[in-house]
């Protein structure tokens, strides 16, 4: 694509191998510069917004951790009141902590009135900007520093929420997910979502090589063996059916994914987390079932 197309400027903050910047730079791609950005605190907000050294080409709006679908509410509003609802879109770019929960409530009245938002969630999996702690978005068994391993448990207890299920609940006409490690997927998928009238809800699979503790060289890797091994399974539901998902051929196992994580060390440790490990990948094989990913 043209330079033109980069709307997302280099120069910016991001850890080395982010892939939330990847990311923002593929979303920005798809929605063109008529559109307003709404991004609550979360790691691309801190890293895209210092003084005078923002990389945004587009508008652009940082309201507080838990309100963006309410502040996203009122600009689409704004845009209906003033006649350029059909012209410019509104789309709030944000973390899993303030998606899946301080924000929740906001976005479930976002959701049950149906507002002409798409909503898209960069999944990194903890509270990545303030040092690692755990979300609703954490895998099981993954260590945090808010629920690290030891003596009275082997990493975080409960499973992941299922965001996109929630929003599917609530009516959404489109809900997707995507991964950085398949850029133009996501691209289509955004693309697709602008189109479509009411709330939309993407979520987009984005390692951390800082809080997972990888080699930054192996981020796009990492969100590949996400998706080869079904933990990220990629899908289409739109007005409640599923409609498209991303086939895999021979699935690897979860170990693959998990050896290479300093988060998940705890289980490759004196054998202490085979068991863990065993439920890692029924897990695994639930989302191949559910989702019919094996090609």
């Amino acid at each position: 694509m043209a330079r033109d197309d980069e709307l997302f400027a280099p120069g910016h903050r991001a850890c080395p191998g982010c892939g939330a910047a990847i990311a923002v730079r593929w979303i920005l791609k798809a929605t063109g510069r008529d559109v307003i950005v709404v991004t609550p605190t979360g790691c691309v907000e801190t890293f895209a917004s210092p003084y005078l050294l923002s990389p945004w080409e587009v508008a652009w709006l940082h309201p507080l951790f838990e309100n963006a679908a309410a502040v996203a509410s009122g600009i689409s509003a704004a845009l209906r009141y003033k006649g350029q609802a059909e012209k410019t879109k509104v789309v709030i770019i944000a973390g899993d902590g303030a998606t899946f929960d301080i924000g929740a409530g906001a976005i479930s009245g976002m959701l049950e009135r149906n507002e002409d938002i798409t909503y898209i969630c960069y999944d990194n999996e903890a509270y990545m900007n303030t040092g690692f702690q755990r979300s609703a978005a954490t895998p099981e068994r993954a260590a945090t520093t808010t629920e690290p391993p030891g003596k009275m448990s082997l990493g975080k207890v409960r499973p992941k929420k299922d965001m996109p299920s929630i929003a599917v609940a609530h009516g959404s006409p489109y809900v997707a997910t995507a991964s950085i490690a398949y850029p133009i997927d996501l691209y289509n998928k955004v693309t697709k979502a602008l189109k479509i009238k009411g709330a939309k809800y993407i979520q987009v699979h984005s390692p951390c090589c800082t809080g997972w503790g990888f080699s930054e060289d192996l981020t796009i890797e990492m969100g590949r063996l996400a998706v080869e091994t079904a933990l990220a399974p990629l899908y289409e539901i739109e007005n409640g059916q599923l409609s498209r998902v991303r086939k895999i051929k021979n699935r690897r196992p979860v170990e693959d994914y998990l050896k290479p994580q300093r988060r998940f060390r705890h289980l490759f440790q004196d054998g202490a987390g085979a068991e863990e490990i065993k439920r890692i990948q029924a897990i695994a094989d639930a989302n191949a079932s559910r989702f019919s990913l094996d090609a």
